[in-house]
């Protein structure tokens, strides 16, 4: 993976929240990510596919729904990038992360 395209991959707030909450929580599906953000599906998924795309993320569908997780084939130094990122930035997620947990407590409104 060129770095170059990696950090320019997360240059942009939704990605990079999208991809930190991602590393914290492990799998997350889309409309876990949507009510986190608050954003709306069609933004949340193509700032996903740009994530799949530099090959940073990958997804896997189950039904309708589909799950993201941090790619398989990440260079070591990616991964330590954004979970040194996720877990030392703690008020950059703050809220996002508080919603997340939240919907993924209260099965009725998610996959």
């Amino acid at each position: 993976m060129d770095p170059c395209q990696f950090f320019k991959c997360l240059a942009d707030d939704t990605r990079l929240q999208s991809l930190l909450l991602i590393a914290l929580e492990g799998e997350t599906c889309v409309c876990d990510l949507m009510f986190a953000l608050q954003q709306d599906q069609p933004k949340i998924s193509r700032h996903l596919a740009a994530l799949r795309k530099c090959q940073i993320v990958s997804d896997t569908r189950r039904g309708k729904w589909v799950f993201y997780d941090l790619s398989p084939t990440l260079p070591d130094w990616a991964k330590d990038v954004i979970n040194n990122t996720a877990r030392t930035n703690p008020a950059y997620l703050q809220d996002a992360l508080k919603r997340l947990r939240a919907e993924r407590t209260d099965s009725t409104n998610c996959c």
